[in-house]
């Protein structure tokens, strides 16, 4: 099996050219919304830590938001509780998908938690700064600061970029991400046939 990773800024269309590829993907970020609707689990765990931000279930985001916003410290607590629930439900989906050729993995703090593998092929989603910021305006309930807040906790995306073994250009068309896909899904096949 392959384990494909993709990276990228915050906005960028990682989530879109993941589900491009055609194949199973693990999002971890609608894994995380539905970590909050229906984990109360979770919410216990958050309600203890961050008491005065978290006290209804299912949990509302702009409480989390507050909280993120409050404290530089609360984000890396909301991710500690949150990442080690996403851990256990990406290690389930691989088992499900254990004989597919190609898992895609879209999880934002991706190197960042240590979660992928030396095998793994990363690929950095590579976009403009005016396409990303004009991206995420589109997002409901986009807020300025929190974005920062994220992006404090990721590593530089030059880091990312070196890292990856392929880099996808995304113009925000389907076009241009999909004549990339198929190049990397090619030059993949290729190398494990000659393996």
């Amino acid at each position: 099996m392959i384990r494909i990773g993709i990276l990228g800024d915050i906005g960028s269309g990682k989530s879109y050219v993941a589900r491009s590829f055609g194949y199973p993907v693990f999002n971890a970020d609608y894994e995380v919304s539905k970590l909050y609707k229906q984990n109360r689990k979770v919410y216990q765990k958050l309600k203890k830590l961050l008491p005065e931000y978290i006290c209804e279930f299912p949990i509302d985001k702009i409480q989390l938001s507050k909280a993120i916003l409050a404290n530089n410290s609360n984000l890396k607590k909301i991710v500690k509780i949150v990442h080690k629930e996403i851990r256990l439900k990406m290690y389930s989906f691989i088992k499900k998908n254990k004989n597919r050729k190609i898992i895609i993995l879209d999880i934002p703090l991706l190197l960042e938690n240590k979660i992928n593998k030396k095998k793994d092929i990363l690929i950095y989603v590579n976009s403009k700064k005016v396409d990303i910021l004009n991206n995420l305006k589109k997002r409901k309930n986009f807020n300025i600061k929190i974005y920062k807040k994220f992006k404090e906790i990721q590593l530089p995306l030059d880091y990312k970029k070196k890292s990856s073994q392929f880099i996808i250009r995304n113009k925000f068309t389907k076009k241009s991400v999909n004549v990339d896909i198929q190049k990397i899904l090619k030059k993949l096949k290729n190398e494990r046939n000659s393996s």
